[in-house]
């Protein structure tokens, strides 16, 4: 199943090569998790603090469907 995965900020170096807009198309197998997002991508779980499927915040054990954008986002800070 495909996912189309967009990295945000400091997640953006775990891009391959060939990606656009900050964003990759990822094959993954039936039943993949965001989790299995961030590692197939190489990113260190402590690295990637915000997952986003399809504009709704999840958690990183969600079961994907095919066909979802999911946005990674590194750990916040404001002040």
């Amino acid at each position: 199943m495909q996912v189309h995965v967009k990295l945000h900020a400091s997640l953006r170096k775990y891009l391959p090569a060939g990606a656009l807009d900050d964003t990759v198309v990822l094959e993954l197998p039936p039943g993949a998790r965001v989790g299995d997002v961030v590692a197939a991508l190489g990113i260190p779980t402590n690295h990637a603090k915000i997952a986003v499927v399809n504009g709704q915040q999840s958690d990183f054990d969600a079961v994907l469907q095919g066909g979802e954008q999911v946005s990674l986002f590194p750990p916040l800070a404001g002040g």
